[in-house]
């Protein structure tokens, strides 16, 4: 049986935390900066948590379940 293999998409986009949670990067922050306030753009450069409910597919997406 060969391994199971991770989704290179999956393990680009999320990172584990030290307590397991996992993080992840705001969407649109890439282009068409102009008309998005500073503020907002400031608020997307922080990262996030992935939410409970989503919690269970990203862990399966980086085989850590």
């Amino acid at each position: 049986m060969p391994k199971m293999k991770t989704k290179s998409s999956a393990k680009k986009r999320f990172k584990l935390t030290g307590t397991g949670k996992i993080k992840r990067k705001h969407a649109f922050k890439s282009h068409i900066l102009t008309k998005k306030s500073k503020k907002r753009k400031l608020a997307l450069t922080h990262s996030a948590l992935v939410h409970e409910a989503d919690e269970n597919n990203v862990k399966v997406m980086l085989r850590l379940k």
